[in-house]
């Protein structure tokens, strides 16, 4: 009798942006923060989720200086990024193929930059997406009135009710996933969108105020503070 084979979880971390908003002196990923690095922060969050079954990092074709940033990293690495988000996670997606994983296994995206985030809020994600259907994200409902911009003056205060900020990870069915990214091209600036694109809902699971992407200089102070302040 043949029994099946219960989905892995797989992580991918798009690795290879050059963070040009951060005023960093090279990739934010590599920029100290905290007695570490930001992606190191990021990396050993990941380590701390017993239910990935391996951790896939996706860095730019010439990136040489991963290894001497993240010495005591023990998952898998790839240097296949391309010069946008989705083409660096498409490029994960079908190294993880090539590797063994299934289409029916579980891929967990996660900004390199949201260093903050905490092994129990992926578990969380994993619990509330295992027996789901599409998938879903970390996100957080817009508690602030959001405004539309023209030339520096607002134009227009928008409607906040239903809104939401996405965040990361965001988990879906590698096969899903890659077939979405495929039609969805270059353009799309996370995984969700490109699912939403073929008709799908992906979950919303509440995440935390903490998991935000280091974008802008005054994010690294405010994370190094939440870093060691930390228990």
């Amino acid at each position: 009798m043949r029994t099946a084979t219960a989905p892995r979880h797989f992580a991918v971390v798009p690795c290879a942006g050059v963070g040009a908003r951060s005023g960093a002196d090279g990739p934010k990923q590599y920029s100290p923060l905290a007695g570490a690095t930001v992606v190191g922060h990021t990396l050993d969050a990941l380590a701390r989720v017993a239910r990935l079954h391996q951790v896939l990092v996706v860095l730019g074709p010439q990136d040489a200086a991963f290894e001497d940033h993240c010495p005591d990293f023990r998952g898998w690495i790839a240097r296949t990024g391309g010069a946008t988000r989705a083409e660096t996670v498409a490029s994960g997606l079908d190294v993880l193929a090539s590797r063994g994983a299934r289409a029916e296994d579980w891929v967990l995206v996660h900004d390199a930059a949201r260093c903050l985030i905490r092994a129990e809020w992926i578990d969380t994600l994993i619990d509330a997406c295992a027996g789901d259907a599409v998938g879903g994200l970390l996100a957080l409902p817009l508690a602030d009135t959001l405004k539309e911009e023209h030339e520096g003056r607002v134009a227009a205060t928008l409607d906040r009710a239903g809104k939401w900020q996405a965040q990361t990870p965001q988990m879906f069915r590698l096969g899903v996933l890659r077939d979405a990214l495929a039609r969805a091209g270059a353009g799309v600036t996370d995984e969700a969108s490109a699912i939403e694109a073929c008709g799908l809902a992906p979950k919303l699971v509440r995440g935390s105020l903490e998991n935000f992407k280091l974008t802008f200089p005054a994010d690294f102070a405010l994370a190094d503070r939440l870093l060691r302040t930390r228990e």
